[in-house]
């Protein structure tokens, strides 16, 4: 994978599901991360191919539980996050998944106590030697690439400190997120610190934080710069942020990732969580349509909600076909 001037969708909890994946592609993603799948949860899983949907699912054995999606039209940009705190388990779950995805991707910088807790996430940062063992156990046993994901130390020089320990073991690049442990998304995403890594490193660096217009993109790469930009928030609320010709209305974009739910059969929860993070940055959730996606059971309701049951009916009648056909898409 080229990670050169490319602009990135971050991985992200709820949302960042194949639909909202391919959604973002459309719009300009080069590369695009997965949410964050724990390694307990992945060894759990078996590999099946839905021919009604046209993709590879990872199931949780003996249920219908589909805890990861991809589909051959993605292979080349998708990036799998793991969350992990245990280099055995590490390999043992990505091997289930490694030959459907372009890299996996170690998550060290989700600052959620279910993270810290269990040993993952950010609180890696501070277990220096189990990085390495992770990093250098993956890069050992699997033909794809393997990066990690990171947060700011609590100093500069300790950041960079680490960047170059996570250098040093090959990993072809290095994402790295401008704010702290501590810190909250209010919080200004500490640019100068990111540029300290990318001035210390000879690998590519993705920069990360306060991404919410396209002009960002531009602003950060200049102001750290790093070899790639990614972004969040601004993607979640509104995935043609992407575009170099503009964002759509967010009312667009929503009902266009309705039509990729459908299209991909995502997770009806994944996509009520979706759709209403959308509605509470732009609008209300206190309004009816808010009132309404909260009784919504299935994706059927939703396609009800915004009148696309012609929609939701012919995808379930052609199935995987409608990948190829643009006016279904």
């Amino acid at each position: 994978m080229d990670y050169q001037n490319k602009l990135v969708l971050a991985p992200m909890v709820r949302v960042g599901t194949l639909s909202f994946r391919m959604l973002a592609a459309e719009y300009g993603a080069d590369i695009t991360y997965g949410e964050e799948i724990i390694d307990h949860k992945l060894v759990k899983c078996e590999r099946r191919l839905n021919v009604a949907s046209g993709t590879s699912e990872f199931v949780e054995k003996g249920t219908d539980n589909v805890v990861f999606s991809t589909c051959d039209e993605e292979k080349s940009r998708v990036v799998f996050q793991m969350g992990t705190s245990d280099a055995v388990r590490a390999l043992k779950a990505s091997e289930i998944v490694c030959n459907d995805v372009a890299t996996i991707d170690i998550n060290m910088g989700c600052p959620k106590a279910f993270s810290i807790q269990g040993g993952m996430g950010a609180a890696l940062l501070s277990k220096p030697e189990l990085i390495h063992d992770i990093l250098a156990t993956l890069k050992r046993n699997l033909d794809v690439p393997v990066t990690c994901k990171i947060r700011l130390l609590k100093s500069p020089a300790d950041t960079v400190e680490l960047a170059r320990r996570i250098e040093k073991l090959g990993v072809p690049a290095l994402a790295v997120h401008g704010r702290k442990i501590a810190d909250r998304p209010r919080d200004p995403a500490k640019w100068d610190e990111i540029a300290d890594v990318v001035a210390a490193l000879s690998i590519p660096v993705i920069a990360n934080g306060d991404v919410l217009e396209y002009d960002d993109f531009s602003r950060i790469k200049t102001a750290t710069g790093a070899a790639s930009v990614m972004v969040a928030r601004g993607a979640m609320w509104n995935a043609s942020i992407f575009s170099p010709k503009g964002k759509s209305h967010w009312e667009d974009v929503k009902k266009k990732y309705l039509r990729k739910s459908i299209l991909w059969n995502n997770d009806v929860k994944s996509t009520k969580y979706t759709i209403k993070e959308m509605i509470a940055h732009h609008s209300c959730l206190e309004l009816p349509e808010g009132k309404s996606i909260n009784k919504a059971d299935t994706l059927e309701d939703l396609a009800r909600l915004y009148d696309l049951e012609d929609y939701f009916w012919t995808v379930k009648n052609i199935g995987p076909l409608t990948h190829n056909l643009n006016h279904v898409l």
